[in-house]
């Protein structure tokens, strides 16, 4: 019988990085950002009267102090919508914000560096896609710090954004917590960010990051408004995994407090509208589970499941052709393999699906729920 080779993890403590200021940036913050008082892209008639109906949910949801819960992927930034979400939660149209970690390294890119995206063909083939010193770096350092004040990803990297840095405890302070009470639930958390602190070579203290195009980023004005944004990275999925600093650990445990923020927006969404826009995979799969646990919980208490509220998926597939106020297709139909169509068809409430580019369906809402 012949041996298998067993494959070697990667070191990645070997890995080089680079500055971001050597990295071809595709877009920048001041080309993509959209002015929330221009004139929004047209839709087709379809897409009006859903957005028109969807703008009316959420009227009707706030005034009934239900969860507005806006679910979206990186595109969604990077097509610039960030001044009209700004807006939106300056009003009090959305309670509760979710996006990806690809949502939140071009949010931190555009609001540090002013730039963001490469070309992933160009430098993953010369071993450069994602190296990126900086952005890996203070990520990892906004959740690190924020971990030990009981912080979630969103949170976290939003206050960093707003504040313009963070603040480390001393490596002997941390010692100190890891020794003085082992079994305390922020001992993992110290740990890692002590191992990261030596590894790196990080200062203790203030460290100043200045982020000078903050109005790029939807992090950081949720964080103003106090309006939470969870974040629910896949580990291995994003560019600061391509770092020496990579600390799965730390990310997990910042994604685990925010699934389980998630959890208490969907408890309040009884009349309530969650907005999925540009998030065929996250969005979907986070929701059902968050969704079966709210109801878990529920049940136990006497109390009935999440009922009445309305689910608007947008995403440019045409959703294969099928109406899906009708239910989901059967499996012989191809559109039931969509999964950001089926799952929320599944999830009780009323879904509509719209065809349509996400900033254009954005700010046409925006303008929607403005003009009254």
């Amino acid at each position: 019988m012949k041996s298998t080779k067993t494959a070697t993890p990667l070191d990645l403590s070997k890995l080089k990085v680079l500055p971001l200021a050597e990295r071809h940036s595709l877009t920048t913050a001041d080309q993509i950002l959209i002015d929330p008082t221009t004139v929004a892209k047209p839709c087709s008639e379809q897409n009006t009267d859903r957005i028109k109906e969807c703008a009316s949910k959420i009227r009707a949801a706030r005034d009934r102090g239900a969860s507005v819960m806006l679910i979206y992927g990186a595109h969604l930034l990077r097509n610039g919508a960030a001044l009209i979400l700004e807006q939106m939660m300056a009003n009090n149209w959305l309670t509760h914000l979710a996006t990806n970690g690809a949502g939140t390294i071009h949010d931190w890119e555009y609001a540090w560096f002013g730039a963001s995206t490469e070309s992933v063909e160009m430098n993953v083939s010369n071993g450069t896609f994602g190296t990126w010193d900086e952005t890996a770096t203070n990520i990892h350092r906004a959740i690190m710090a924020g971990a030990l004040d009981g912080l979630g990803y969103g949170c976290a990297l939003g206050k960093m954004i707003h504040e313009d840095g963070v603040t480390l405890p001393t490596q002997q302070q941390l010692k100190d917590a890891i020794v003085a009470e082992p079994a305390h639930p922020l001992t993992a958390a110290r740990a890692d960010l002590l191992r990261t602190m030596i590894q790196q070579q990080w200062p203790e203290g203030r460290i100043a990051v200045d982020h000078r195009w903050k109005q790029a980023s939807i992090i950081a004005q949720a964080y103003r408004h106090n309006i939470p944004v969870t974040v629910h990275p896949g580990i291995g999925y994003d560019i600061i995994s391509n770092h020496p600093v990579f600390c799965g650990g730390a990310i997990g445990r910042a994604a685990e407090w925010d699934f389980k923020l998630f959890g208490g927006a969907v408890d309040q969404l009884d009349g309530g509208v969650v907005l999925s826009v540009g998030s065929a995979i996250m969005g979907p799969q986070v929701f059902e589970k968050s969704a079966s646990c709210v109801n878990n919980l529920r049940l136990q208490g006497g109390r009935s499941v999440v009922h009445d509220h309305s689910i608007y998926v947008v995403d440019l597939q045409d959703g294969g052709g099928w109406d899906w106020t009708q239910g989901e297709p059967p499996k012989t139909n191809a559109a039931y393999y969509l999964r950001f169509c089926k799952s929320y068809s599944r999830m009780g409430g009323a879904m509509h699906y719209l065809q349509c580019d996400n900033a254009a369906f954005i700010h046409n809402l925006f303008q929607e729920l403005n003009s009254r």
